[in-house]
């Protein structure tokens, strides 16, 4: 099992009890710094609130669970490009 199938593991139970679903777990390395992207979603738009509200609450969950060694930055983001 790879790294960001653990994570899916980890975290999409707590994520979809909030209402959103986990769209895709990305771990990647970008310009030299280890990144690890959670992209979400909903029946709603998502907005920058939904973002911080799944960071919180993933946050906790990942410092506990410590899959990762290395250094890395939680990106929480959505597959939406936003409105015009």
């Amino acid at each position: 099992m790879g790294i960001e199938d653990k994570i899916r593991q980890m975290l999409e139970t707590a994520i979809t009890d909030k209402g959103y679903i986990l769209d895709e777990v990305i771990y990647e390395k970008e310009d030299g710094n280890n990144f690890l992207r959670l992209i979400i979603d909903k029946k709603d738009i998502i907005t920058v609130d939904d973002c911080v509200i799944i960071s919180n609450l993933v946050n906790p969950i990942l410092d506990s669970e410590d899959p990762i060694s290395d250094k890395y930055i939680l990106d929480v983001c959505s597959k939406e490009k936003g409105r015009d």
